[in-house]
């Protein structure tokens, strides 16, 4: 994630500005953590969405005025106090008795913000869900998988990231889209085909690109024989089958997907080739690495992880995120309330 910046990208600007204009419910479960309760000021203040804090009253007040945050208008739920938790506790018992919880357990579960604030999605209540500040990948994405649940159709929950550049040289007129680099380990090709088409949807709804989609590889073209390789062109074929709109091509290195020169040599006759605004990574390490190598060496700004794939808004943060990250994917967050924008 980023560091807070002085002047909004025109991006970002324009996902802030739409945001607003929505006015949409955003729970935000850590809502004694400084970062976010900073961030909820901003929210409210700046009217980008209707911010939503659980946590103890009094904790989350005592440390906005230690850290300078404004909360005053933002609302605040103590789960376990909360007039829907008993409600809230017997829809929870009933989704996942299944599994073996008994009701203990599941009023045990619900207390926690991380499940109550899925438990508002769930019922509406909300209109989405952010956390991540102070919380693992996995405690978010596993309530969400057992409560909201995956749209119907999608084979696999991904994400993707918005590289925002500080040159328009660099990427497309500044912007680069990759994934998966926070939630699939080792995809299927399978998998790794609904990533891709997935993302190059989101590029073009949330970003306003023409997505060109590489899937990149050690290998360009088949000029490497390893069944990593045949992999990764399986994804390909099955993407192509699968979004026949789409400018999709692979299996190719990342600078034969981003440097015209080499993409017109090593894969001559390619609409991707050298010109990829869509960069599919094979697995979770070379996506993970690939997008913290590129922020760190350019000074790009990273916006996400941006979850899709979910049946309503949910989203991670970092926990190494700042108040403008949370700012941002609050908006963003907003925005994915319009089914289009949830990949």
């Amino acid at each position: 994630m980023t560091t807070a910046t002085t002047e909004l990208s025109p991006i970002v600007a324009d996902i802030r500005r739409k945001a607003a204009a929505l006015k949409k419910r955003i729970v935000l479960p850590e809502g004694d953590e400084k970062r976010t309760l900073l961030a909820a000021s901003i929210l409210k203040k700046d009217g980008l969405c209707v911010p939503i804090l659980l946590a103890d009253p009094a904790k989350a007040k005592a440390e906005a005025a230690k850290h300078g945050a404004d909360i005053a208008g933002v609302e605040l739920v103590d789960p376990a106090k909360d007039a829907q938790y008993a409600e809230y506790c017997a829809q929870y018992f009933e989704l996942r008795k299944h599994k073996g919880i008994d009701e203990a357990e599941a009023k045990s579960s619900v207390a926690d913000p991380m499940v109550f604030g899925v438990m508002m999605l769930h019922n509406d209540r909300v209109d989405g869900f952010l956390s991540g500040a102070d919380h693992a990948t996995a405690d978010t994405v596993r309530p969400a998988l057992q409560i909201i649940k995956p749209a119907p159709g999608v084979r696999a929950i991904s994400s993707f990231f918005v590289m925002i550049f500080p040159r328009k040289d660099q990427g497309d007129n500044g912007v680069l889209i990759m994934g998966d680099c926070a939630i699939n380990i080792d995809p299927t090709p399978v998998k790794l085909a609904s990533i891709g088409i997935a993302s190059a949807r989101m590029a073009k709804v949330l970003c306003g690109l023409d997505p060109r989609v590489a899937f990149l590889s050690f290998s360009t073209n088949g000029s490497t024989q390893h069944e990593l390789v045949d992999a990764v062109k399986e994804a390909v074929r099955v993407a192509k089958e699968k979004a026949p709109d789409l400018a999709i091509d692979g299996e190719m290195q990342a600078d034969a997907a981003l440097v015209p020169e080499i993409g017109s040599r090593k894969f001559p006759g390619s609409k991707v080739a050298g010109k990829a605004n869509v960069l599919v990574f094979p697995d979770l390490q070379s996506g993970n690495i690939g997008y913290k190598l590129v922020q760190r060496l350019t000074g790009a700004e990273a916006l996400g992880p941006i979850l899709q794939g979910f049946n309503k808004p949910v989203n991670d943060l970092s926990r190494g995120a700042s108040v403008d990250d949370i700012v941002n994917m609050a908006c963003v967050t907003a925005l994915q309330t319009d089914p289009g924008l949830r990949g």
